[in-house]
């Protein structure tokens, strides 16, 4: 397991004869935050009545004509297009109608995999049929080339024509926020589909499988996948040159070893260690997958604060949350309706209870948007399409803050803000920390991939930095252990029909937590220099270049 990754960096100093760092947030109007408003919100965005908000659905509808509502009352401007609070993003449904999974190790018979036991497999966005035949597969590690960690999992591998299985995840001794990046599966079959592989396979280290147990992934699997349509009405981020793909599970990963030429233990060790070594299984796979198709249209909403500089009024500070869950699955204890209390209905909520009072402080020189987004669980889409296609009102955007599932369980001490560090924002995220009167903390588990994991990353990919702030596990309760309370939500609650309105709120670890949000904001805003990559930080060489 990796390092806890480093508290955030020193602050930058400001340059003599530079313009004066921008104006605190009084007191007085960090006290106009509400923690009822923001409850009164969750209540309607969480209730049965929307059934999980789930994108294409009228639940998701309701949420957004609601939020919209909300924003149109405090006088914002509509963000979206047509001179509305809506920007539409169009997306395409892809449901497994049938899939089968069908393993030939060297010198023996075939071995049939079973579906939701053994493997799982989600609809084709590309195609309504599609097969692989006899395609032999070679392992390829992580899947991983990273040639500034001096790490490349395809060196002396030959993959084209074949299937390329590899690991979750990424190195372990890859520093927390690349090792994130890298961790990418969208990252990997694109490395893979460039080299010429037609198929890609996925599967876990036990380590993994203790944090996130097959049993649980299996739960709740609707075989489907949505992807975002280009304007050319193609997905965006597939590889229609890959064929087919699963992702296996421990037996399945079983089987696909059964005949090769190093064990699946030895495997495991190598991944340990963070160089695992690939090879020719000496196996064979057939992948069969029928699918049917199904376009879908799912807004997001935008309000906008006009800024009051003329000069820097056409740049914005986009404060984000998605507003969709997952609707309607599998029934836990006779409940069905994945309301999504915490995940996201009360980061949307934030974000309105900031949007009020950010308003009442009157216009910063920059603008504000608040942007609610659709299908962030499907793989960030509508915020990658507003990110990819700012609508006029946003102008240059300069930074991203966004909110996600906070938990407001115990009485809070202290915030994480992932992303901090690679950036200018760092210095203004420890300063609205102290004004809501809480500490910083470092990442307290960087084994999860936090930072690439929720909207903010379709941000630092367009070159723009972002900062994605959190709870911390510190509680001012000294009899309170946070990380255990946090452990226990992601165990029982996370993506299940109890994340509803049931789950308790400290009140007064809410309001703080929006103040930090509004102060952060509104320090931005005021900011006449613009945000900026720390020099040499990953993210910005791997992304950056002059801002949107």
């Amino acid at each position: 397991m990796p390092t806890l990754a480093a508290v955030l960096a020193a602050l930058l100093a400001a340059a003599p004869g530079g313009p004066p760092p921008p104006a605190s947030v009084d007191e007085a109007a960090l006290a106009e935050v509400r923690g009822a408003a923001v409850m009164a919100d969750v209540r309607f965005l969480a209730d049965d009545l929307l059934e999980g908000r789930k994108p294409g659905t009228r639940g998701y509808e309701l949420a957004a004509k609601y939020v919209a509502a909300r924003l149109e009352t405090m006088g914002l401007r509509p963000g979206g297009e047509d001179g509305g609070f809506f920007q539409p993003v169009p997306l395409r449904e892809s449901r497994l109608v049938e899939g089968t999974l069908t393993v030939r190790p060297r010198g023996g018979p075939p071995v049939a995999l079973v579906l939701r036991e053994d493997f799982l497999m989600s609809g084709d966005p590309v195609r309504t049929e599609s097969r692989l035949e006899g395609a032999p597969v070679v392992f390829a590690g992580f899947g991983v080339t990273a040639p500034e960690l001096d790490h490349d999992d395809y060196a002396g591998l030959d993959v084209a024509g074949k299937v390329v299985a590899a690991l979750w995840n990424a190195p372990a001794r890859f520093p927390s926020e690349p090792r994130a990046h890298y961790s990418s599966g969208r990252l990997k079959a694109a490395n893979a589909a460039r080299r010429g592989a037609v198929g890609f396979l996925l599967f876990a280290t036990p380590e993994e499988h203790r944090r996130v147990p097959w049993s649980r992934i299996i739960q709740n699997p609707d075989f489907t996948s949505v992807r975002r349509l280009r304007p050319d009405g193609n997905p965006d981020g597939v590889e229609p040159t890959l064929q087919g793909g699963a992702l296996l599970g421990p037996e399945g990963a079983r089987m696909l070893f059964a005949s090769s030429p190093v064990p699946l233990e030895t495997v495991f060790a190598q991944a340990a260690e963070g160089r695992p070594r690939g090879f020719d299984l000496g196996a064979t796979v057939e992948l069969e997958a029928r699918s049917e198709h199904r376009p879908l249209s799912s807004p997001n909403v935008v309000g906008v604060l006009e800024g009051s500089d003329p000069a820097l009024r056409e740049t914005s500070v986009v404060l984000s949350a998605h507003l969709d869950h997952i609707g309607v699955g599998a029934a836990v204890e006779g409940d069905e309706i994945y309301n999504g209390a915490y995940d996201n209905a009360m980061g949307t909520a934030v974000v309105l209870e900031a949007a009020r009072v950010l308003g009442s402080l009157g216009p910063p020189p920059r603008s504000v948007v608040f942007l609610l987004v659709t299908s962030e669980e499907e793989g960030l889409l509508g915020s990658d399409h507003f990110a990819t296609y700012p609508p006029a009102p946003a102008g240059t955007i300069v930074a991203n803050v966004n909110v996600d599932m906070p938990l407001f369980l115990y009485p809070l001490a202290d915030l994480v803000a992932f992303g901090g560090e690679n950036s200018s924002l760092g210095e203004h995220v420890a300063r609205a920390a102290r004004e809501a009167g809480l500490a910083l903390g470092p990442d307290p588990m960087p084994e999860e991939n936090v930072f690439v994991r929720s909207d903010q990353y379709s941000f630092v990919r367009r070159g723009i930095p972002a900062v994605f702030l959190v709870p911390g596990f510190r509680s001012s309760d000294p009899t309170v252990d946070g990380r255990k309370q946090f452990g226990e939500f992601l165990a029982r609650h996370y993506h299940r029909p109890s994340d509803d309105l049931g789950r308790p709120v400290h009140l007064e670890s809410l309001e703080r937590f929006v103040r930090a949000n509004v102060a952060l904001v509104r320090a931005l805003a005021s900011d006449p220099e613009t945000p900026r990559w720390k020099p040499g930080n990953f993210f910005g060489e791997t992304f950056g270049r002059p801002a949107r």
